[in-house]
C-alpha cells in the first residue's frame, strides 16, 4: 500500500503545490449551513447540484477512508489586461470542457492511485474548501474564500481539489478558522458592491456577482447594474481588494499564453455580435456555465459592461446590437447602457427606438432617456 509520503512526492511531480488529508467523516458543519440557508441554496438543487448530499464523502465512494486535497494554483501566470478586469481569474485558464491542462494531471495522479490498488473519486459537490481547512492546508477568508498556508504567497489564488479514495491515511490538524487580521478592516465586505458577502462562512451566492453574471435569471435588476460594473463572467473584486493577497498581486508572473492566445476572441464587440458557431468555438470551452441557448445573458451581460465603461465609442455597437437582436432582455439591456453612456448620439438613438418598441424594452428606453441608468 502506498504511504502518505509517496502520495505527495507523486502529486508534487504533476505540479500539485501542496497536498493535504482528512477524513472521510461527514462534513456535519456544512451540512448545517445547508440546512439552515436552505432558501439561499434552493438553486443549486434545482439545477441538479445535490450539495446536501456532498457533505457524505460515502454517498459519493461507499467504502471511502480518506479525502485527500490536492491544491492547485490556478493564477500561477499573469492574465492579459484586456481580460482581467472582464472575467474572473478562475475561468481564464479553465479546461474542463478541453480538458487538456489540470485535467490531464488529475487523471495521471488517479491512475497512480489505481495502479496501487486505491479506488477514488473526484466529487463535484463535496466541500472542497471545508476539505482543505478540515487537512490543515489553510483557514477561511471573510469573503468565505480559502486561503493557502503554504503556497501562492498565502493568498486564495488556489483551488482545493478533493480526491475521496477508499484507503486509510492520517489526517492532518484541522485549520478551521478565518486568518483574515483584525486590522483589515472587513475590506471584502465592505467593496462587495451586491452585499453578497455576509460574514465570516456567509454569503448569500444569489447576490454575487459571479452567480448573477452566469445563473441570473430574466433581465438584471436595475439596482444592480451599476453595482455590478465591468464583470461580464465571474468576479474577483473581493479578491482583489484583500490585503491577504497583496503579496501575490505584486508578484511578477510570468504570462498566461494560452489566456493570451485566446484574448482576441474575447473583445467586447465581438462578445456582443457573436452568432451561436462562434460562440460554441471560441468561448463555450472556456466559460461553459452558460450554454448557447443561454447567448442572449452573454450579450446583456456584455452590453451592461459596456455602459457600465461610460465610453462612447460604445455607442454603435450597442445601436447596431438593439437593432439586431429580438431578445427583449438583450434590447432592454442595450438600451440601459446608451442611457448610462448619455450622449447626444445615444439619446437620439433611444429617442428613435422608442416610437418601434414594445412592453419592457418600452420602458427600459423611457428610464435611459429620464437619467434611471
Amino acid at each position: 500500500m502506498l504511504t502518505s509520503a509517496q502520495i505527495i512526492e507523486k502529486a508534487h511531480s504533476l505540479n500539485f503545490e501542496d497536498v493535504g488529508f482528512t477524513t472521510a467523516e461527514p462534513f456535519e458543519s456544512q451540512k448545517e449551513i445547508l440546512a439552515e440557508r436552505r432558501e439561499a441554496y434552493a438553486w443549486a438543487m434545482d439545477s441538479g447540484l445535490d450539495l446536501m448530499a456532498g457533505t457524505d464523502p460515502k454517498t459519493v465512494l461507499p467504502e471511502a477512508q480518506t479525502v485527500i486535497v490536492l491544491m492547485e494554483v490556478y493564477f500561477r501566470q499573469a492574465y492579459p489586461a484586456s481580460l482581467e478586469p472582464f472575467f474572473g481569474r478562475c475561468y481564464l485558464d479553465d479546461d474542463r470542457v478541453t480538458k487538456d491542462g489540470l485535467a490531464v494531471r488529475l487523471r495521471a495522479f488517479r491512475d497512480y492511485l489505481r495502479e496501487n490498488g486505491i479506488r477514488s473519486k473526484v466529487p463535484f459537490h463535496l466541500p472542497h474548501r471545508l476539505a482543505a481547512a478540515r487537512a490543515g492546508m489553510g483557514t477561511f477568508g471573510k469573503n468565505c474564500l480559502f486561503y493557502s498556508n503554504a503556497v501562492a504567497r498565502q493568498s486564495s489564488w488556489v483551488l482545493p481539489i478533493a480526491v475521496v479514495v477508499d484507503a486509510a491515511f492520517s489526517p492532518g490538524t484541522p485549520t478551521l478558522e478565518v486568518g483574515c487580521p483584525d486590522w483589515c478592516k472587513n475590506v471584502c465586505l465592505v467593496a462587495c458592491p451586491t452585499g453578497a458577502l455576509k460574514g465570516s462562512r456567509h454569503i448569500d451566492p444569489r447576490k454575487c456577482i459571479s452567480f448573477l453574471t452566469y445563473f441570473g435569471q430574466g433581465i438584471t435588476p436595475r439596482q444592480l447594474r451599476a453595482p455590478m460594473g465591468l464583470w461580464i463572467y465571474g468576479c474577483d473584486r473581493c479578491q482583489n481588494v484583500c490585503p491577504r493577497n497583496a503579496a501575490w498581486l505584486a508578484a511578477d508572473l510570468p504570462p498566461n499564453l494560452r489566456a493570451k492566445e485566446k484574448a482576441g476572441a474575447f473583445e467586447l464587440s465581438k462578445l456582443l455580435h457573436m452568432d451561436r458557431p462562434y460562440f460554441e468555438q471560441r468561448i463555450w470551452p472556456h466559460m461553459f456555465y452558460m450554454s448557447a441557448d443561454d447567448l442572449w445573458r452573454w450579450k446583456m451581460n456584455v452590453a451592461r459592461v459596456m455602459g457600465n465603461t461610460l465610453d462612447s465609442k460604445y455607442v454603435p455597437e450597442l445601436i447596431r446590437a438593439f437593432r439586431e437582436n429580438d431578445d427583449d432582455r438583450v434590447r432592454g439591456m442595450c438600451a440601459w447602457a446608451l442611457g448610462r453612456i448619455g450622449t447626444d448620439e445615444a439619446r437620439r438613438a433611444l429617442a428613435d427606438f422608442r416610437g418601434r418598441a414594445e412592453g419592457a424594452v418600452v420602458e427600459e428606453i423611457v428610464a435611459a432617456l429620464d437619467g434611471r441608468s
